[in-house]
């Protein structure tokens, strides 16, 4: 029965889950109950630490340092209630923790506890301080594989030492890379993880797998719901930036348009400009959220859709300077 109940537990929250999106997709954006804006930290957790080996799996290196995680224990039922754990991916974990709504809309429906585990070598977690990033040497443990023994060491520590949690089953949570460390996470530590929501993860992002263009056709989707011509003008700006950098006039151009903080000097530096435009493009489409969020940036609601209307008024993307500046 205590399987059942848990296998009865992860499908709730994927239902839940899939009716959130559904009523994204078919209706209008879902409310969030907490309102859901530019995020100021409206969630009440705790900040700790816990010491924790730099590598898992050797004998050479005896080395430890203090990994950072958040916890609530606000909506947690002592009796059973289920741990939330978020599997900490690229970034400062406030940074997730504060524009992860979902795992706190449903933690008082579930009388859950809610954890979120910093990923080693970003944020406050650092083996090495500000020598974590020296060599090689120093960067020898910056794997999937150590972060993943983090988190599974840090869940023993919390269901040994918080009275109550030792039954909890846990159900980890993830995005993007963060959401292939809650699926590897369930497969590698099954006797840890009692289920995995991964979000937008793509575990099949490898050679021999997926092809390299993938994630860009994704982007390029992303930005016809702005309208057909919003990645037709983008995809006809790189050239016309190619030729604007061919001369003095153009770079002057490039730069005003742009409002550039430094203006372009020679046509190399217009390279830079494609690729900071193409990084932006990319954020936009995984931050395309139905909801206004500054989880990158202060983001409106849809964000490409408003970014795909508000081209057409840069000189740059209009018709007439996309068509002459491209042939």
């Amino acid at each position: 029965m205590e399987g059942v109940w848990r296998r009865m537990l992860l499908f709730k929250i994927n239902l839940l889950f899939v009716v959130l999106i559904s009523n994204n997709v078919c209706g209008e954006p879902y409310k969030f109950s907490n309102k859901h804006g530019p995020i100021t930290s409206n969630y009440n957790y705790s900040v700790k630490y816990i010491t924790m080996k730099v590598d898992h799996f050797g004998f050479a290196v005896d080395d430890t340092f203090q990994l950072r995680y958040l916890i609530s224990t606000d909506n947690w039922n002592s009796n059973k209630g289920p741990i939330f754990f978020y599997a900490g991916n690229e970034g400062d974990i406030t940074l997730f923790c504060e524009n992860t709504g979902f795992m706190w809309d449903i933690a008082p429906q579930f009388g859950a506890m809610i954890v979120f585990g910093e990923h080693r070598y970003y944020g406050k977690s650092m083996p090495y301080g500000d020598q974590s990033y020296k060599d090689p040497k120093h960067l020898d443990a910056f794997t999937a594989e150590q972060a993943l023994a983090d988190y599974a060491v840090l869940l023993d520590y919390i269901k040994s030492s918080i009275p109550g949690a030792s039954n909890s089953p846990v159900i980890a949570f993830g995005g993007s890379y963060g959401g292939m460390l809650a699926a590897w996470f369930r497969l590698k530590y099954s006797h840890v993880v009692d289920g995995a929501l991964a979000a937008s993860a793509p575990v099949l992002q490898f050679p021999g797998y997926t092809g390299c263009d993938v994630f860009n056709q994704i982007v390029t989707k992303a930005f016809r719901t702005g309208g057909e011509a919003c990645p037709k003008s983008i995809r006809r700006s790189w050239d016309a930036i190619t030729n604007l950098a061919s001369s003095s006039e153009g770079l002057s151009f490039l730069s005003n348009t742009m409002r550039l903080c430094k203006p372009l000097k020679v046509a190399g530096e217009a390279d830079d400009l494609k690729g900071w435009l193409n990084e932006v493009y990319g954020n936009l489409a995984m931050a395309n959220y139905p909801y206004p969020a500054s989880f990158l940036a202060p983001m409106p609601g849809y964000p490409v859709k408003a970014t795909g209307g508000s081209q057409s008024e840069l000189p740059i993307f209009s018709s007439s300077h996309v068509v002459r500046w491209s042939l």
